[in-house]
């Protein structure tokens, strides 16, 4: 079982940064991967980034690429989440996942996930 603790959310001004963390419980499998999720009021789930365990590949949705980085430190089993340019668009819950297959796109596939952490971003 492995436990995800996210942290780092808040309320910032639209062009402002925060930088989301998560904290795995226990050593993530090398074959893996950790998402992050966020879901907006009324919405679903939406994929926002995800980096692999092993080769550090990253993946980014469309809205997201060229303003947020994922990163991992392996050490610490901790993901991070940097996001810059926010925007009021932006505003949701994030969410980390880990998964061990499947495409890092589809949020059925993560096989844990955290209690999320709030971003509001105002205009």
């Amino acid at each position: 079982q492995v436990q995800l603790v996210e942290s780092g959310g808040g309320l910032v001004q639209a062009g402002e940064s925060l930088t989301l963390s998560c904290v795995a419980s226990t050593r993530i499998f090398s074959g893996g991967a950790m998402g992050w999720f966020r879901q907006a009021p009324g919405k679903e789930r939406e994929f926002v980034a995800a980096i692999t365990w092993i080769g550090a590949s990253t993946y980014y949705a469309d809205s997201v690429k060229g303003r947020f980085t994922i990163s991992r430190d392996s050490a610490k089993n901790t993901v991070y989440l940097r996001m810059n340019s926010l925007k009021p668009e932006d505003t949701a819950v994030y969410y980390c996942a880990s998964k061990f297959g499947g495409s890092v796109y589809t949020t059925s596939n993560y096989n844990y996930w955290g209690q999320g952490t709030q971003v509001t971003v105002s205009s």
